[in-house]
């Protein structure tokens, strides 16, 4: 990914912007191209990998051996039923559902009949799920998760005296970007560590010279600031509280 050796010019007109994220159907961003008649492309840094059935089997986990499964994203239920398809196991109807948020216990709806006695909902953090486990504290869990864990969940599984076994069953990892080697973007948007990793396993040699970074959330930062770049757009923040204010607010200081 390239860039020019002029130093960075903080007030340089934005006409590019590259979001490190799928294409969505709908988004607030499309608004912010025609408002501003920029070139705002998609383009995911990393991407998930199944884990393949043969090399799940060497854990010797069998998913229909927990009475209990905690999920926590789309990404670990899909690859969760994925392989109990692909190792033809029936999980039994009284499996009980632990889902991290109303977006999950949703999406769960696409592999299971519904019943609330056996599907139980948090708001978005683990904790908020204190008192269902609680009343379970005998069961056994099973954490559908990815190479990078899930470590806010072992945490307070470990810190609960909870018997449960994490079952890696898909990966994140680096996308390859080689085809961006010769293109400039005036702003490039990451939304997690992992998307500054996979731009220096791209990039090894990238400089920031006039490129604008744009952030969002602390651990972000904290990746950008450890690799010595400079965060030029950062959200949320009590003014911006999304990525697209963020950004239209900088944009219009360029104006």
């Amino acid at each position: 990914m390239s860039a020019s050796n002029a130093e960075v010019k903080k007030n340089k007109k934005v006409k590019t912007i590259l979001i490190s994220q799928p294409k969505p159907e709908r988004s607030p961003y499309y608004n912010l191209e025609n408002k501003y008649e920029l070139k705002i492309d998609f383009r995911p840094f990393i991407h998930v990998e199944p884990v393949e059935e043969r090399e799940f089997r060497k854990t010797r986990i069998r998913p229909d051996e927990y009475p209990a499964v905690i999920l926590t994203s789309r990404n670990s239920i899909e690859h969760f039923f994925r392989m109990c398809e692909e190792m033809r196991i029936k999980m039994p109807q009284d499996t009980k559902y632990f889902c991290l948020s109303e977006a999950v216990a949703h999406y769960l709806q696409k592999f299971i009949v519904y019943r609330k006695r056996k599907v139980f909902v948090g708001k978005r953090k683990i904790e908020d799920l204190s008192n269902y486990f609680n009343k379970h504290k005998g069961l056994k869990f099973l954490l559908p998760c990815s190479n990078l864990g899930s470590k806010p969940v072992v945490q307070f599984l470990a810190d609960g005296g909870y018997e449960f076994q994490e079952a890696m069953m898909y990966r994140t990892v680096s996308s390859d970007l080689s085809d961006l080697a010769d293109i400039t973007y005036d702003v490039l948007v990451f939304f997690s560590p992992l998307g500054i990793q996979s731009l220096y396993e791209n990039f090894p040699d990238f400089k920031q010279n006039e490129t604008r970074i744009a952030v969002f959330g602390k651990s972000t930062s904290k990746a950008v600031e450890d690799r010595g770049l400079t965060i030029n757009i950062q959200a949320p923040s009590p003014e911006t509280p999304s990525m697209t204010m963020a950004l239209e607010k900088y944009i219009q200081t360029t104006l």
